[in-house]
Formats: structure tokens, C-alpha cells, sequence
């Protein structure tokens, strides 16, 4: 199983991806928690059809205890509301040359929501989980085919990582009911991870005694330099800093227009491995770099603003970038050829921006 790779435009079956699934504007970055309608989707399927009132989700597999809980089951146990800051592992690939054939995101397959659910942990511990059970396996109620495997969407975790208190099962969005596209009725919420994790559309929960080795699993979402390589799990997210676009756009470019004199750049930045520690602006393409003022977060696992006064004081054309460094030490490259891979995963590249001043 290979991904594809293009140096061509963009052919019929990206755009008909990126109509299916939308990006954040990226003036959204000034909601701290973005609009429902504005955080990006990403739907390998199709959105089930799935009535709430008659809605069970199974715990099975390697457990002592098998579970099955209606929604309302689910709803009676203890609640949380989290802000999360969720990112397609696939964000920026367009950037990449050749560029794997997929969803071609730039920059905008981003959001931070809060979701409200109830910690899966104790379900677990309910359940019993075996001591020869080694992950934990999520199965989606959306079905297709991809490189020619008929499946459900499923994904797993370690026993570990699925243990975290801060994994939830969902059923709220922004203080609403979950919607239909985002996972409706029951989904996965798996904070720090890329979205590929968070399971929509529960069908299932089953303690597993072998590694899952599905499509989604192990020929997908994998870290490969070549076709042959089989690669590295995808799991956190990387350091990532987004800024909104100052001044404003020409219609059919995007190019930036701004007034001389002080412009106020601000935007949000996330990391899986830890609190973001500083975010840095480029007015000059990259080759210097100012600190700019960081917020307190939302919250550990949501995005944090930063913001900065740029004097644009002569007219002229500018390439603004912006770049976070988490309490890790990890930072953006500059450029998306440090990142590639064969499947356009974690391009965390410095976002550039052209601005004409004047």
C-alpha cells in the first residue's frame, strides 16, 4: 500500500476533498474557542445516520465485565468540559513537493472546542480490563474503502494512553449538542493527539490482546521517508503557531494588504508536547525574529494567543512568519521540505504570510 505523490495542480479528486472537508478561517484564531461552523472537518466516509434515542455503545473484548451503554448511560456518569485544541495530523501538505494526494491543506485544518463528556477511564475500570490486553480498540459507524480495503474507520490506543484521565467520550460541543458531522451521538476526544485519534460515530470498544494492525492503523498515519518504510506511529501534535492574516485580502489571491504604521499581528499556538513557552514574529521572511506577548492558556490542553505590535513603518512588500517553541524545546521548521514525509503528516512549517504595506 503506497500513498500517492503529485507535483502537478491540484486534480479533481483534491478539490472534491477539500469541498467534503473545510478548513478554519484563519481569522477565526481571534475566537478562543472557535465557532462550530468554523472548526475544519475531516470525514473519511460518509456522516452516519444514527438516532440518539435508540443509541448503545458495547465495551468488550478482553474484560471481565461487558458493558453496553445507551447514551443516557453515558450521560449519567460524571461530566467535563474541556477546551481542546484539535489539529489534522494532514495540515500542510499542500506545502509539500511532490505532494501526497489527499486532503491538501495549507494551514487551516485547525480548532480548539470545548467538549463535554465523561473521563473513559472508569468506564474501563468498570469493565475489567484482562491483564493480557495490550490497546484499547475504537470502531467508528462510518465504513468505506481506502487502498482498496472495505472497512470501518478504527483506530487504537495503548492501554497506557487510553487510561489517561483527560481521554473522554463526547457528546458536547461548545454547549451544544454534539453535531452530526463532528461525531454525533458519542465520540473520542483524545487531547494533545492529532485528530486522527479522536474517533467519531462510536460503534465500538474492545480491549485487545495483539497491536491493532488495521488499514487506519498501520499502513496510514505513519511518519515513512518511501513507499518501502514502514514508518512511525503519528501520535502528538507538533509545536504549531498561526497568526491572522493582518490588513485585507484581495479577493481571488488572499494577498494581504496593510496600511503603513503600527499593525497588530495576533494569533493562537498549541503543542502536544507541552505548554508553548514562546512564539516568534518575522517580518522579513524569517531571517530575524522578535518574541511576541503570550496569554495565559485556556487550558492545558487548548491553544494559547499571542500577539505583537509591527511597525511597518516603510511601504513595501513583506513575508510574514511566526513560530512557537514548546517547554519541550521542540520548534517550526522554516521550511516544509524539513518536514516532508510520504503522506503529508505533521508539516509544521513556519506559516508565511505576503503582505503589501503601502
Amino acid at each position: 500500500m503506497t500513498e500517492p505523490t503529485t507535483s502537478e495542480e491540484f486534480g479533481p479528486e483534491e478539490v472534491g476533498l477539500a469541498l467534503r472537508n473545510h478548513g478554519m478561517h484563519l481569522e477565526g484564531l481571534r475566537y478562543p474557542v472557535t465557532p462550530i461552523g468554523m472548526h475544519y472537518l475531516l470525514i473519511h466516509f460518509d456522516v452516519p445516520l444514527l438516532d440518539p434515542a435508540t443509541y448503545e455503545l458495547p465495551i468488550s473484548g478482553r474484560v471481565r465485565n461487558p458493558l453496553r451503554l445507551t447514551l443516557d448511560d453515558v450521560k449519567a456518569r460524571p461530566a467535563v468540559t474541556v477546551p481542546v485544541a484539535m489539529e489534522c495530523s494532514g495540515n500542510g501538505r499542500a506545502h509539500l513537493s511532490p505532494r501526497p494526494v489527499s486532503a491538501p491543506w495549507r494551514e487551516e485544518a485547525v480548532g480548539c472546542a470545548e467538549w463535554t463528556g465523561t473521563p473513559l477511564r472508569p468506564i474501563l475500570e468498570e469493565a475489567g480490563v484482562l491483564d493480557d490486553a495490550v490497546e484499547i480498540l475504537f470502531s467508528g459507524h462510518d465504513r468505506g474503502i481506502d487502498d482498496g480495503v472495505e472497512h470501518d474507520y478504527e483506530r487504537s490506543l495503548t492501554l497506557e494512553e487510553a487510561m489517561r484521565e483527560e481521554v473522554l467520550l463526547v457528546w458536547g460541543m461548545n454547549g451544544m449538542a454534539l453535531p452530526p458531522q463532528h461525531g454525533s451521538p458519542l465520540r473520542l476526544i483524545v487531547p494533545d493527539w492529532y485528530g486522527m485519534a479522536s474517533v467519531k460515530w462510536l460503534k465500538s470498544i474492545a480491549a485487545v490482546s495483539e497491536p491493532f494492525t488495521g488499514i487506519q492503523q498501520a499502513a496510514k498515519y505513519r511518519y515513512k521517508s518511501s513507499a518501502n518504510d514502514p514508518g512511525v506511529p503519528i501520535t502528538r501534535k507538533k509545536p504549531h503557531a498561526l497568526m491572522v492574516p493582518p490588513g485585507i485580502p484581495d479577493y481571488l489571491s488572499r494577498k494581504r494588504y496593510a496600511p503603513s504604521g503600527l499593525v497588530h499581528v495576533e494569533g493562537r499556538a498549541w503543542s502536544g508536547f507541552g505548554p508553548v513557552e514562546r512564539v516568534e514574529f518575522s517580518a522579513d521572511g524569517g531571517r530575524t525574529w522578535d518574541d511576541t506577548k503570550l496569554d495565559e492558556p485556556l487550558g492545558t490542553h487548548a491553544w494559547v494567543r499571542w500577539s505583537h505590535e509591527w511597525d511597518a513603518g516603510e511601504p513595501g512588500e513583506y513575508e510574514l512568519c511566526v513560530r512557537a517553541t514548546d517547554a519541550t524545546g521542540k520548534t517550526q521548521p522554516l521550511n516544509a521540505s524539513e518536514a516532508w514525509n510520504l503522506g503529508g503528516y505533521g508539516v509544521n512549517a513556519v506559516q508565511r504570510v505576503p503582505v503589501l504595506v503601502g
